[in-house]
Formats: C-alpha cells, structure tokens, sequence
C-alpha cells in the first residue's frame, strides 16, 4: 500500500506576525501522535535563491502511512483545529496530495 506526502505552500496576510507564523508551524508539527496514520510533519519558511516561490513564504510536507489515513485526517478534529488557527492568517494557499 503506498503512503502518501502530503504538501503544501502558504502565503501569510502581511499582518501575521512571525510569532503567529511559528505559533501555526508548530500547530502542524504537533499533529504528529494526534492523528493516526500521521508519520511525520517537515515545515518551514522558503529558504531557495532559486525564487520561483510566487509570493509563497512557507510551506510544509506530511507523510502518511496510507491513503486511509489521510483521508481519516481530513476531517480530524485535531485537523479542524489547526485549520482554524491557520487559514484565517492566509493570503493563499496550494495543498497537493500524491502517492508514494
């Protein structure tokens, strides 16, 4: 059965704070035990000279063992409250799922 990453890339309001942005980084790491099936949490601040982030300043990568339990992570309640805390804080945002 394939596991599956689970990425994506944040724009903050130009509001948030930094404390606020690590306040949220370390709400997606702490997940991590909460939910089933989540293996593992990377996230960070851009960090490439390349520059082809397109205003995107964050961005993160979830591993999970299954595609089951991702899809039993969407509706978490531990999820619902990270999204809570996050999304408002948002200018835009991409998430991509694929398998591995």
């Amino acid at each position: 059965m394939p596991q599956v990453k689970h990425l994506g890339v944040f724009q903050f309001k130009s509001e948030v704070t930094a404390e606020e942005i690590d306040s949220c980084m370390d709400a997606l790491r702490g997940m991590v035990g909460q939910i089933p099936g989540l293996e593992e949490v990377l996230c960070g601040p851009y960090s490439s000279p390349e520059g082809m982030n397109e205003g995107y300043t964050h961005g993160f990568v979830m591993t999970f063992e299954s595609p089951e339990t991702r899809d039993a992570y969407l509706p978490h309640p531990n999820h619902e409250v990270v999204k809570d805390q996050i999304l408002p804080r948002l200018e835009r945002v991409v998430v991509f799922d694929f398998d591995v």
